[in-house]
């Protein structure tokens, strides 16, 4: 489930990241979280079948985007997602800014620039502070095969740990 563009909603956020359309930084924000909310009984129920979910992005990175904004306090952003089903793993995919900036298309959208980046790389450490969420923090320069074997490891790990354990709401 990450940014669904197909929605009305999706559609919005999906003109202004190409920087079709301009819209208020609080308007935005809000957007990008009624994008998530919109999947929310999907996603509970493909919880409640035992359907595994992984999720590009989800709320971390909303609250850290916005917030490095610079007139944002993470608390306000992270208001519009409390409640939001609770993650079992959140993985960081960790990756300089400069080496972000090298691979293909960085600065076809909106926030691709390495400044604004460093500026998001902040607000995530900030945000990894929670010590209410399981954050993993993984090198994702290394190789493809390299990466995935140890994301495949920590989701089998944490999988096994979460089995019986009850859905949590987000920030609550």
């Amino acid at each position: 489930f990450p940014t669904d563009r197909t929605t009305e909603i999706g559609q919005l956020i999906s003109s202004y990241l190409l920087r079709e359309k301009n819209l208020e930084d609080h308007t935005i924000h809000l957007l990008f979280s009624a994008n998530r909310w919109e999947h929310v009984p999907s996603m509970k129920e493909k919880l409640q079948q035992g359907i595994t979910i992984v999720v590009d992005r989800y709320a971390f990175s909303g609250v850290a985007f916005t917030s490095a904004k610079g007139n944002f306090c993470l608390d306000w952003c992270k208001q519009p997602d409390v409640g939001l089903p609770k993650p079992d793993l959140i993985l960081f995919l960790q990756l300089s800014p400069e080496a972000a900036a090298e691979r293909e298309n960085f600065g076809h959208e909106r926030y691709e620039s390495s400044s604004f980046q460093e500026k998001v790389l902040q607000s995530f450490y900030c945000l990894m502070e929670d010590k209410s969420l399981n954050w993993k923090k993984v090198d994702a320069s290394q190789s493809i095969e390299d990466l995935h074997r140890e994301i495949k490891a920590i989701v089998e790990e944490t999988m096994q740990e979460v089995q019986h354990k009850p859905l949590g709401e987000l920030w609550k």
